[in-house]
């Protein structure tokens, strides 16, 4: 072999095993690969004997920039369709900039989706800005039209909430679909179009796997729970029967049904004691359990003067709760 093949090969493998160990370990692990922007430099060494004598001999340095990979990945965060009421309501996405550079992202909210059976309106799209994962009404950034993230680094994600409003007149278990799209500023398109100069550091930009855009889609469902109260009424006479006289016990059950879909919040029963009668103290229940009539630790209370008070709290719909108490007719 000549001198010149033994140069050429020598070099070769160099350059390959060099690049191959930039790639590896030039750049920590990200979504996208080396970060943007990485110069991965090389110079091949080969050795050789001429006359004896040992000589040395460097290659030209071959440096590859390395380009921007533009990649986002978005997905709702919300486990199901957000139960949801006439009135304001807020979807969560979370946005993830999977490309190798830094890069900002403009989103756009679609609330007009096929086969919707109701739409909302809306109303603004925020970021999470202090990271709770939770909409905080002027604590959170409400970003301008056109809606655009700040420059997110590589692997960065970031809490979106759409704000919403859902309109009067839906009814029971009606559902609404929105779509929250995010693409890169610099660009979106096919796997592999580049461009041009619009990388880091003059570079070009070259669009991922991901097309640089991503649709999530986030869910609600109007949930309309109502409560209706049934009261009723049991006489107990001092002779053994049914009659309503002096001495007769009446014993009231008021039973609150829940029905729709949801929850109802703050469920309280109240009843007055009916005049001509004197309330039994130690008969007030809550689903057949004991309530003591002073205002302590359960959820009852109960006298002449007051009349009795159960606070329930949230029930479900499709459940009911049922609240007794005696009086005494009046001798």
């Amino acid at each position: 072999m000549n001198t010149q093949n033994r140069l050429y090969r020598s070099s070769t493998s160099l350059i390959a095993t060099a690049l191959a160990l930039a790639t590896l370990g030039a750049a920590p692990a990200l979504a996208g690969g080396v970060t943007a922007g990485t110069l991965i430099e090389n110079t091949a060494v080969a050795s050789y004997e001429e006359a004896g004598i040992a000589r040395n001999v460097n290659s030209n340095t071959v440096t590859v920039r390395v380009d921007e990979l533009l990649d986002v990945t978005l997905t709702s965060l919300d486990p199901g369709p957000v139960t949801a009421r006439p009135g304001d309501a807020v979807l969560t996405f979370e946005l993830t900039n999977q490309g190798n550079g830094p890069e900002a992202f403009r989103l756009l909210a679609n609330t007009a989706v096929g086969g919707n059976d109701f739409d909302v309106t809306l109303r603004a799209i925020a970021i999470d800005s202090n990271g709770n994962g939770t909409y905080d009404e002027g604590v959170d950034e409400i970003l301008n039209a056109p809606e655009t993230t700040a420059v997110l680094a590589p692997d960065a994600a970031l809490t979106v909430f759409v704000l919403v409003t859902v309109p009067d007149g839906v009814t029971d278990a009606q559902t609404s679909n929105v779509d929250l799209s995010a693409e890169a500023v610099t660009g979106s398109g096919t796997p592999g179009t580049a461009f041009a100069g619009a990388g880091v550091d003059g570079g070009d930009a070259i669009v991922g796997n991901t097309g640089a855009l991503a649709t999530a889609r986030g869910a609600l469902v109007n949930a309309i729970a109502s409560v209706a109260l049934v009261k009723s009424v049991v006489l107990r006479d001092p002779f053994g029967g049914t009659s309503a006289v002096p001495g007769t016990i009446a014993t009231f059950t008021i039973e609150a049904r829940v029905s729709g879909t949801g929850t109802v919040a703050n469920l309280v029963v109240r009843d007055a004691i009916p005049a001509g009668t004197t309330y039994a103290p130690g008969t007030l229940t809550l689903d057949a359990a004991p309530l003591t009539d002073a205002a302590d630790g359960d959820a009852g209370t109960g006298s002449d003067a007051d009349g009795i008070a159960v606070t329930i709290g949230s029930v479900t719909a499709g459940t009911s709760r049922a609240v007794t108490f005696e009086v005494t007719l009046d001798q």
